[in-house]
Protein backbone atom coordinates (compact mmCIF):
# COMPACT_ATOMS: atom_id res chain seq x y z
CA UNK A 1 0.00 0.00 0.00
CA UNK A 2 1.41 3.27 -1.22
CA UNK A 3 1.92 6.01 1.51
CA UNK A 4 -0.66 9.15 1.07
CA UNK A 5 0.83 12.04 -0.77
CA UNK A 6 0.92 14.79 2.36
CA UNK A 7 3.17 11.37 4.07
CA UNK A 8 5.44 11.44 1.70
CA UNK A 9 6.19 14.86 1.16
CA UNK A 10 6.29 15.64 5.03
CA UNK A 11 8.89 12.46 5.09
CA UNK A 12 11.14 14.23 2.26
CA UNK A 13 11.43 17.20 4.29
CA UNK A 14 12.22 15.62 6.99
CA UNK A 15 14.71 14.08 5.05
CA UNK A 16 16.02 17.19 3.55
CA UNK A 17 16.11 18.85 6.76
CA UNK A 18 18.38 16.07 8.61
CA UNK A 19 20.41 15.81 5.17
CA UNK A 20 21.31 19.66 5.85
CA UNK A 21 22.41 19.18 9.30
CA UNK A 22 24.77 16.81 8.60
CA UNK A 23 26.15 18.80 6.02
CA UNK A 24 26.08 21.57 8.33
CA UNK A 25 28.18 19.33 10.66
CA UNK A 26 30.68 18.21 7.80
CA UNK A 27 31.21 21.76 7.04
CA UNK A 28 31.57 22.92 10.87
CA UNK A 29 33.50 19.88 12.35
CA UNK A 30 35.09 17.92 9.77
CA UNK A 31 36.68 15.49 10.27
CA UNK A 32 34.61 13.67 11.97
CA UNK A 33 32.99 9.78 12.61
CA UNK A 34 29.70 9.12 12.36
CA UNK A 35 29.47 8.38 15.56
CA UNK A 36 30.28 12.35 16.42
CA UNK A 37 27.98 13.11 13.40
CA UNK A 38 25.00 11.93 15.11
CA UNK A 39 26.09 12.94 18.69
CA UNK A 40 26.00 16.97 16.88
CA UNK A 41 22.61 16.49 15.38
CA UNK A 42 21.05 14.13 17.83
CA UNK A 43 19.78 12.08 14.82
CA UNK A 44 20.30 7.72 15.42
CA UNK A 45 22.90 5.75 13.82
CA UNK A 46 20.86 3.94 11.13
CA UNK A 47 19.46 7.98 9.52
CA UNK A 48 22.91 9.02 9.70
CA UNK A 49 24.32 6.07 7.56
CA UNK A 50 21.52 6.28 5.46
CA UNK A 51 22.03 10.19 4.97
CA UNK A 52 26.33 9.64 4.87
CA UNK A 53 25.74 6.79 2.31
CA UNK A 54 23.54 8.94 -0.34
CA UNK A 55 26.53 12.16 0.11
CA UNK A 56 28.65 9.25 -0.82
CA UNK A 57 26.70 8.43 -3.54
CA UNK A 58 26.45 11.89 -4.67
CA UNK A 59 30.36 12.58 -4.11
CA UNK A 60 29.88 15.46 -1.80
CA UNK A 61 31.29 13.89 0.87
CA UNK A 62 34.60 11.59 1.24
CA UNK A 63 36.40 9.51 3.81
CA UNK A 64 39.74 10.15 5.05
CA UNK A 65 42.04 8.11 7.30
CA UNK A 66 41.37 5.72 10.12
CA UNK A 67 40.86 7.59 13.69
CA UNK A 68 43.46 6.79 15.76
CA UNK A 69 43.57 8.82 18.49
CA UNK A 70 39.89 7.73 19.91
CA UNK A 71 38.92 4.84 22.76
CA UNK A 72 37.36 2.65 21.37
CA UNK A 73 36.27 1.01 17.89
CA UNK A 74 37.95 2.75 14.93
CA UNK A 75 35.63 4.61 12.30
CA UNK A 76 36.43 6.14 9.20
CA UNK A 77 36.47 10.56 9.20
CA UNK A 78 34.37 12.33 7.32
CA UNK A 79 34.70 15.40 5.54
CA UNK A 80 33.10 17.88 2.42
CA UNK A 81 34.70 16.47 -0.75
CA UNK A 82 36.78 19.25 -2.31
CA UNK A 83 36.15 17.45 -6.31
CA UNK A 84 32.14 17.38 -5.42
CA UNK A 85 31.80 20.17 -7.79
CA UNK A 86 32.52 23.80 -8.58
CA UNK A 87 30.83 27.13 -7.87
CA UNK A 88 31.49 30.04 -10.10
CA UNK A 89 31.32 33.03 -8.22
CA UNK A 90 31.10 36.77 -9.93
CA UNK A 91 30.60 40.24 -8.98
CA UNK A 92 29.49 43.12 -10.99
CA UNK A 93 30.83 46.05 -9.26
CA UNK A 94 30.92 49.95 -10.36
CA UNK A 95 33.79 49.88 -11.95
CA UNK A 96 34.98 46.46 -12.16
CA UNK A 97 33.71 42.59 -13.05
CA UNK A 98 35.50 39.68 -10.56
CA UNK A 99 35.05 36.24 -11.11
CA UNK A 100 36.09 33.40 -9.18
CA UNK A 101 35.88 29.04 -9.57
CA UNK A 102 36.20 27.60 -6.51
CA UNK A 103 35.49 23.48 -5.42
CA UNK A 104 33.34 22.48 -2.89
CA UNK A 105 35.00 23.70 -0.17
CA UNK A 106 35.55 27.32 -1.41
CA UNK A 107 39.39 27.23 -2.45
CA UNK A 108 39.95 29.30 -5.44
CA UNK A 109 40.85 27.32 -8.45
CA UNK A 110 41.10 30.60 -10.95
CA UNK A 111 40.16 33.95 -10.92
CA UNK A 112 39.80 36.76 -13.05
CA UNK A 113 39.37 40.66 -12.51
CA UNK A 114 38.59 42.94 -15.66
CA UNK A 115 37.59 47.09 -15.03
CA UNK A 116 34.41 48.28 -16.79
CA UNK A 117 33.02 51.65 -17.00
CA UNK A 118 29.68 52.50 -16.63
CA UNK A 119 29.54 54.63 -18.89
CA UNK A 120 30.09 51.96 -21.63
CA UNK A 121 26.01 51.05 -20.76
CA UNK A 122 24.24 47.84 -19.58
CA UNK A 123 24.60 45.63 -22.44
CA UNK A 124 28.23 45.57 -22.93
CA UNK A 125 29.41 45.46 -19.19
CA UNK A 126 26.70 42.47 -19.01
CA UNK A 127 28.41 40.82 -22.38
CA UNK A 128 31.71 41.51 -20.63
CA UNK A 129 30.24 39.84 -16.95
CA UNK A 130 28.75 36.67 -19.38
CA UNK A 131 32.07 35.80 -21.25
CA UNK A 132 33.71 35.75 -18.00
CA UNK A 133 31.23 33.88 -16.60
CA UNK A 134 31.79 31.40 -19.73
CA UNK A 135 35.63 31.20 -19.17
CA UNK A 136 34.91 30.17 -15.14
CA UNK A 137 32.54 27.20 -16.46
CA UNK A 138 35.11 26.15 -18.70
CA UNK A 139 38.00 25.88 -16.07
CA UNK A 140 35.58 24.62 -13.81
CA UNK A 141 34.79 21.62 -16.44
CA UNK A 142 38.81 21.22 -17.26
CA UNK A 143 39.03 20.41 -14.08
CA UNK A 144 37.09 17.56 -14.73
CA UNK A 145 34.34 18.60 -12.07
CA UNK A 146 30.53 19.19 -12.27
CA UNK A 147 29.45 22.86 -12.14
CA UNK A 148 26.90 23.69 -9.05
CA UNK A 149 25.77 26.69 -9.45
CA UNK A 150 26.34 30.47 -10.61
CA UNK A 151 26.44 33.01 -7.53
CA UNK A 152 26.07 36.65 -8.96
CA UNK A 153 26.55 40.01 -6.67
CA UNK A 154 25.86 43.29 -7.65
CA UNK A 155 26.19 47.16 -6.01
CA UNK A 156 22.01 47.58 -5.77
CA UNK A 157 18.61 46.33 -4.83
CA UNK A 158 17.78 43.50 -5.41
CA UNK A 159 14.38 41.38 -5.47
CA UNK A 160 15.00 37.73 -4.48
CA UNK A 161 11.90 36.33 -5.69
CA UNK A 162 12.66 37.31 -9.47
CA UNK A 163 16.29 37.52 -8.95
CA UNK A 164 15.55 41.44 -10.36
CA UNK A 165 18.43 44.00 -9.60
CA UNK A 166 15.44 46.77 -9.04
CA UNK A 167 17.60 49.74 -8.27
CA UNK A 168 21.58 50.47 -8.66
CA UNK A 169 21.88 54.08 -8.51
CA UNK A 170 25.84 53.76 -9.30
CA UNK A 171 25.16 52.17 -12.31
CA UNK A 172 22.42 53.54 -13.58
CA UNK A 173 20.66 50.53 -13.94
CA UNK A 174 16.93 49.42 -13.11
CA UNK A 175 14.84 47.09 -13.45
CA UNK A 176 17.17 44.31 -14.99
CA UNK A 177 16.25 40.50 -14.75
CA UNK A 178 19.64 39.38 -13.80
CA UNK A 179 18.89 35.42 -12.69
CA UNK A 180 16.81 35.10 -16.18
CA UNK A 181 19.51 36.71 -17.89
CA UNK A 182 22.22 34.30 -16.52
CA UNK A 183 19.63 31.11 -16.56
CA UNK A 184 19.28 31.24 -19.97
CA UNK A 185 22.46 31.81 -20.92
CA UNK A 186 23.86 29.10 -19.25
CA UNK A 187 21.16 26.74 -17.94
CA UNK A 188 21.94 25.89 -14.41
CA UNK A 189 21.22 27.11 -10.76
CA UNK A 190 21.56 31.24 -10.78
CA UNK A 191 21.57 33.34 -7.37
CA UNK A 192 21.43 37.26 -7.58
CA UNK A 193 22.41 38.97 -4.59
CA UNK A 194 22.90 42.90 -3.01
CA UNK A 195 26.79 42.77 -2.82
CA UNK A 196 27.06 43.56 0.83
CA UNK A 197 25.14 41.20 1.54
CA UNK A 198 27.15 38.55 -0.52
CA UNK A 199 29.86 39.67 1.25
CA UNK A 200 29.00 39.11 4.44
CA UNK A 201 27.12 35.30 3.99
CA UNK A 202 30.88 34.95 2.46
CA UNK A 203 32.61 36.17 5.62
CA UNK A 204 30.44 34.42 7.44
CA UNK A 205 30.83 30.87 5.46
CA UNK A 206 34.86 31.18 4.88
CA UNK A 207 36.09 34.61 7.06
CA UNK A 208 36.43 36.19 10.61
CA UNK A 209 32.74 35.70 11.35
CA UNK A 210 32.51 31.99 11.34
CA UNK A 211 29.91 30.96 13.77
CA UNK A 212 29.13 34.76 14.71
CA UNK A 213 25.43 34.59 16.01
CA UNK A 214 24.91 38.49 14.83
CA UNK A 215 27.04 39.97 12.19
CA UNK A 216 26.76 43.33 10.78
CA UNK A 217 28.81 43.84 7.50
CA UNK A 218 30.11 47.32 5.97
CA UNK A 219 31.67 47.42 2.70
CA UNK A 220 32.93 50.12 0.90
CA UNK A 221 33.80 50.33 -2.98
CA UNK A 222 32.41 53.30 -5.32
CA UNK A 223 29.33 53.63 -2.70
CA UNK A 224 29.01 51.73 0.99
CA UNK A 225 26.88 48.76 1.03
CA UNK A 226 25.79 46.91 4.54
CA UNK A 227 24.37 43.25 5.46
CA UNK A 228 23.09 41.88 8.19
CA UNK A 229 23.47 38.25 9.80
CA UNK A 230 21.01 36.63 12.21
CA UNK A 231 22.32 32.98 13.06
CA UNK A 232 23.60 32.40 10.17
CA UNK A 233 20.62 34.17 8.11
CA UNK A 234 20.18 37.10 6.02
CA UNK A 235 18.45 39.94 7.07
CA UNK A 236 16.21 40.85 4.21
CA UNK A 237 13.21 43.16 5.66
CA UNK A 238 10.02 43.17 4.44
CA UNK A 239 10.72 43.08 0.67
CA UNK A 240 14.39 42.03 0.66
CA UNK A 241 16.15 45.61 0.74
CA UNK A 242 17.21 45.55 4.37
CA UNK A 243 20.69 47.00 5.24
CA UNK A 244 20.59 49.86 2.90
CA UNK A 245 23.38 51.57 5.59
CA UNK A 246 24.91 53.50 2.76
CA UNK A 247 21.57 55.42 2.93
CA UNK A 248 20.83 56.52 6.37
CA UNK A 249 20.63 59.97 5.77
CA UNK A 250 23.12 62.09 8.19
CA UNK A 251 22.83 65.43 6.76
CA UNK A 252 19.95 66.61 4.75
CA UNK A 253 21.99 69.63 3.19
CA UNK A 254 25.11 67.27 2.37
CA UNK A 255 26.24 65.86 -0.69
CA UNK A 256 23.85 65.06 -3.65
CA UNK A 257 24.32 61.12 -3.22
CA UNK A 258 23.21 58.67 -6.37
CA UNK A 259 20.33 57.62 -4.92
CA UNK A 260 19.16 61.05 -5.48
CA UNK A 261 18.93 62.28 -2.04
CA UNK A 262 22.03 64.32 0.26
CA UNK A 263 23.54 63.85 2.92
CA UNK A 264 23.92 59.64 2.76
CA UNK A 265 26.80 58.15 4.98
CA UNK A 266 27.64 56.94 1.47
CA UNK A 267 28.81 60.56 0.61
CA UNK A 268 30.64 60.85 4.30
CA UNK A 269 32.57 57.50 4.03
CA UNK A 270 33.08 55.98 1.06
CA UNK A 271 36.05 56.13 -1.48
CA UNK A 272 35.04 58.21 -3.34
CA UNK A 273 34.06 60.58 -0.55
CA UNK A 274 37.51 60.60 0.68
CA UNK A 275 38.94 61.46 -2.49
CA UNK A 276 36.76 63.97 -2.83
CA UNK A 277 37.84 65.80 0.55
CA UNK A 278 41.52 65.86 -0.66
CA UNK A 279 41.03 67.15 -4.04
CA UNK A 280 38.40 69.64 -2.87
CA UNK A 281 41.48 71.09 -0.13
CA UNK A 282 44.29 70.87 -2.89
CA UNK A 283 42.00 73.03 -5.13
CA UNK A 284 41.57 75.65 -2.28
CA UNK A 285 45.92 75.85 -2.05
CA UNK A 286 46.39 72.76 0.21
CA UNK A 287 49.77 71.58 -0.09
CA UNK A 288 49.96 68.07 -0.14
CA UNK A 289 52.67 65.17 -1.63
CA UNK A 290 49.59 64.71 -3.60
CA UNK A 291 49.80 67.50 -5.51
CA UNK A 292 49.65 66.00 -9.30
CA UNK A 293 52.90 67.19 -11.23
CA UNK A 294 53.60 67.03 -14.95
CA UNK A 295 50.87 68.32 -15.82
CA UNK A 296 48.54 65.90 -14.36
CA UNK A 297 45.25 67.19 -13.32
CA UNK A 298 43.78 66.59 -9.84
CA UNK A 299 40.76 64.11 -10.62
CA UNK A 300 43.61 61.25 -11.48
CA UNK A 301 43.98 61.07 -7.56
CA UNK A 302 43.07 58.13 -6.00
CA UNK A 303 41.88 56.28 -2.78
CA UNK A 304 45.15 53.58 -2.69
CA UNK A 305 46.98 57.03 -3.23
CA UNK A 306 45.26 59.28 -0.28
CA UNK A 307 45.62 55.61 2.53
CA UNK A 308 49.28 55.45 1.27
CA UNK A 309 50.30 59.10 1.09
CA UNK A 310 48.31 58.64 4.79
CA UNK A 311 50.87 56.27 6.68
CA UNK A 312 53.86 58.66 5.34
CA UNK A 313 52.33 61.26 7.31
CA UNK A 314 50.61 63.54 4.73
CA UNK A 315 48.78 65.96 6.97
CA UNK A 316 46.10 66.62 4.00
CA UNK A 317 45.39 62.76 3.38
CA UNK A 318 45.37 61.91 6.86
CA UNK A 319 42.78 64.67 7.30
CA UNK A 320 40.69 63.22 4.98
CA UNK A 321 40.56 59.51 6.44
CA UNK A 322 40.45 60.94 9.88
CA UNK A 323 36.95 62.48 9.08
CA UNK A 324 35.85 59.46 7.39
CA UNK A 325 37.17 57.25 10.56
CA UNK A 326 34.58 59.91 12.65
CA UNK A 327 31.37 59.72 10.13
CA UNK A 328 31.76 55.95 10.18
CA UNK A 329 32.41 55.55 13.88
CA UNK A 330 28.70 58.13 14.12
CA UNK A 331 27.22 55.00 11.45
CA UNK A 332 28.49 52.43 13.19
CA UNK A 333 27.75 53.70 17.01
CA UNK A 334 24.15 53.65 15.32
CA UNK A 335 23.89 50.64 14.05
CA UNK A 336 25.25 49.21 17.09
CA UNK A 337 22.24 50.50 19.57
CA UNK A 338 19.59 49.16 16.83
CA UNK A 339 20.86 45.85 16.15
CA UNK A 340 23.67 45.18 19.04
CA UNK A 341 25.86 43.36 16.76
CA UNK A 342 28.37 40.91 18.13
CA UNK A 343 30.92 41.92 15.37
CA UNK A 344 31.21 44.82 12.70
CA UNK A 345 33.09 43.53 9.69
CA UNK A 346 35.03 46.44 7.81
CA UNK A 347 35.33 45.41 3.78
CA UNK A 348 36.37 46.43 0.78
CA UNK A 349 38.12 50.15 0.69
CA UNK A 350 37.15 50.09 4.67
CA UNK A 351 39.22 47.03 4.70
CA UNK A 352 42.41 48.10 3.06
CA UNK A 353 42.37 51.52 5.18
CA UNK A 354 41.21 49.88 8.55
CA UNK A 355 45.10 50.06 10.10
CA UNK A 356 44.24 54.03 9.92
CA UNK A 357 40.56 54.14 10.14
CA UNK A 358 39.82 50.95 13.07
CA UNK A 359 41.47 53.36 16.10
CA UNK A 360 39.53 56.17 14.93
CA UNK A 361 36.29 54.40 14.77
CA UNK A 362 36.56 52.11 18.10
CA UNK A 363 36.92 55.38 19.53
CA UNK A 364 33.89 57.33 18.39
CA UNK A 365 32.06 54.34 19.09
CA UNK A 366 33.25 53.96 22.86
CA UNK A 367 31.84 57.53 23.16
CA UNK A 368 28.36 57.61 21.13
CA UNK A 369 27.19 53.93 21.26
CA UNK A 370 25.42 53.01 24.74
CA UNK A 371 28.61 51.55 26.63
CA UNK A 372 25.99 48.45 27.67
CA UNK A 373 25.58 47.39 23.88
CA UNK A 374 28.72 48.10 22.20
CA UNK A 375 31.34 47.26 25.41
CA UNK A 376 31.62 43.54 23.88
CA UNK A 377 31.47 44.02 20.11
CA UNK A 378 34.17 44.02 17.66
CA UNK A 379 34.79 45.38 15.07
CA UNK A 380 37.42 44.02 12.14
CA UNK A 381 38.47 43.99 8.96
CA UNK A 382 37.60 41.35 6.64
CA UNK A 383 39.41 38.47 5.78
CA UNK A 384 39.05 38.48 2.18
CA UNK A 385 39.30 42.25 1.32
CA UNK A 386 38.18 43.24 -2.25
CA UNK A 387 37.20 39.34 -2.76
CA UNK A 388 34.54 39.06 -0.04
CA UNK A 389 31.77 40.04 -2.18
CA UNK A 390 32.62 36.83 -5.07
CA UNK A 391 33.13 34.85 -2.47
CA UNK A 392 30.17 35.46 -1.15
CA UNK A 393 28.65 34.87 -4.33
CA UNK A 394 30.06 31.65 -3.60
CA UNK A 395 28.77 30.81 -0.92
CA UNK A 396 25.04 31.41 -2.27
CA UNK A 397 25.61 28.70 -4.32
CA UNK A 398 27.36 25.96 -1.55
CA UNK A 399 24.48 27.79 0.79
CA UNK A 400 21.58 26.44 -1.43
CA UNK A 401 23.08 22.68 -1.33
CA UNK A 402 23.84 22.80 1.97
CA UNK A 403 20.76 24.45 3.45
CA UNK A 404 18.56 22.89 0.94
CA UNK A 405 19.59 19.15 -0.58
CA UNK A 406 17.63 18.62 -4.04
CA UNK A 407 18.80 14.77 -3.89
CA UNK A 408 17.44 14.20 -0.41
Amino acid sequence: MSLPISTTADQNSVRKFNTALVLDVLRRQAPVSRAEVAAFTGLNRSTISSIIGALLDEGLVQETNLQSDRVGRPGMLLRLNPAGGFAVGVEVGVDFISVIVTDFVAHVLWRQRVNSDPADGQIPILERAFALTQAALDEGRARNLRPLGIGVGVPGLVDQREGMLRLAPNLGWKNTPLRLMWTQRFNMPVFVENDANAAALGEYYFGVARGVNMVVYLNAGVGLGGGVLIGGKLFRGSHGYAAEIGHMALDPNGELCGCGKRGCLETMVSPRAVVRRVRRTLSQGGQSTLLPTNGEALDQITFDQVTETARQGDAIALTALQEVGNYLGIGIANLMNIFNPQMVVLGGALNSASDILLPIVEQVVAATALRVISEDARIIPSAHGTEACVMGAVALVLDDILREPTFA
